[in-house]
């Protein structure tokens, strides 16, 4: 059977606590939700019709209404005459995001505000995830990295001198949370990896932020690895050690690194791009080609692939258009497509996703379909 797993950056965060709810809600006279952006957002997942799908910059709510909203006003009706999608099952958890931490990590002379909290954040949950599934979610097996030390990671890029012995003693890795996730495909077990780093950018000469993001994917790494490279790695639960060589599993997240362009720490998505257990399908689209050329700028001077791009970032200044958003399935599965969704101009679909008035994101969903074992 084919398995198609997708991951998209919906941008389904708001400037405050609860008003993201508001947003999700019925229409009074409708009976359906109303709001055009998330609409875009519904009407692309039902395109693409993925059977598991990450999305990222998605408002935590402790209760998980949101995502019980979302599923009953948005994706389960017809978005511009779409057939809509039904997903059973559903997981998400608190993140480090707008997380007070009581410090002055930005360096300014004050305590509080989305820079010090110990992920960018103006309220506890902004930019949080959610995974949505068609298959069951295994609840109990679930691992989830949310509270793990950055200071614990051996050899890390910690700017210990910059933050102080008090702070790098207690700044989590993870900006948001790391979760590996468990679902049940048949008699496969495929454990979804989650995360959204930092951006490696907004920062000094010290390069917290692209220091932090490269450590926050090397967690992943780490995790694949056997023996003493894993050992540190401790669950939110005091579990220790990395996932056994025999299981199967997705990463997806935006990453916030591409391979040679923007300002990532050098090699950070090498850490996964070339690890031996992780296959890189190399998704792409024309569309992403289209608008490298249309928009110009900083695009021009990219190394990389266009084809490859997942995200349309502002060009002039820099980073211009990236690949930073990503579904890398282990090599023991084999993948039978991939793709970038993003429609070339004109084309059905593109007012999703270009400068209409309501574009869903400025990120792409990207997807795979993978052979899973019944």
């Amino acid at each position: 059977m084919n398995l198609r797993v997708a991951t998209f950056n919906a941008s389904l965060h708001r400037a405050a606590a609860g008003q993201l709810l508001e947003d999700l809600a019925a229409d009074a006279d409708s009976g359906v939700g109303e709001d055009p952006q998330i609409r875009a957002v519904a009407e692309i997942i039902q395109i693409n019709n993925p059977d598991i799908v990450l999305l990222n910059e998605f408002d935590h709510d402790e209760d998980g209404a949101g995502v019980d909203l979302f599923r009953k006003n948005y994706l389960e009706v017809p978005q511009n005459g779409k057939s809509p999608v039904t997903y059973r099952y559903s997981f998400t958890a608190p993140v480090n995001t707008g997380v007070p931490s009581g410090h002055d990590l930005n360096g300014d002379g004050t305590v509080g505000g989305a820079d010090d909290a110990w992920g960018f954040g103006e309220f506890p949950g902004q930019y949080g995830m959610v995974i949505l599934s068609r298959y069951p979610i295994l609840t109990e097996q679930i691992r989830t990295f949310q509270k793990l030390r950055w200071a614990d990671m051996p050899s890390n890029l910690l700017p210990t001198e910059y933050y102080g012995p008090e702070i790098s003693a207690e700044l989590p890795l993870s900006s948001k949370s790391h979760w590996d996730v468990p679902v049940r495909v048949g008699s496969s077990t495929i454990h979804v990896l989650a995360s959204h780093p930092t951006p490696p950018s907004f920062d000094g000469a010290e390069k917290r932020n692209q220091r932090r993001n490269h450590d926050e994917i090397r967690l992943w790494a780490d995790y694949l690895s056997p023996g003493q490279r894993s050992r540190w790695i401790e669950d939110d639960t005091g579990t220790r050690g990395g996932l056994a060589p025999s299981e199967q599993f997705v990463i997806l997240g935006d990453l916030n690194a591409d391979p040679l362009d923007g300002d990532s720490w050098p090699g950070a998505i090498d850490q996964l791009l070339s690890h031996p257990r992780v296959r890189d399908t190399r998704p792409g689209s024309d569309g992403a080609v289209e608008a490298s050329e249309v928009q110009g700028g900083a695009n021009l001077e990219h190394a990389g692939d266009p084809r490859l791009d997942t995200a349309d970032f502002t060009d002039d200044p820099a980073p211009g258009n990236l690949r930073v958003d990503y579904v890398l399935p282990s090599r023991t599965l084999q993948a039978v497509f991939s793709a970038v969704y993003w429609p070339l101009t004109g084309h059905p679909g593109s007012e999703l996703t270009g400068s209409s008035p309501f574009p869903a994101s400025d990120h792409r969903l990207v997807r795979a379909d993978l052979q899973i074992k019944e």
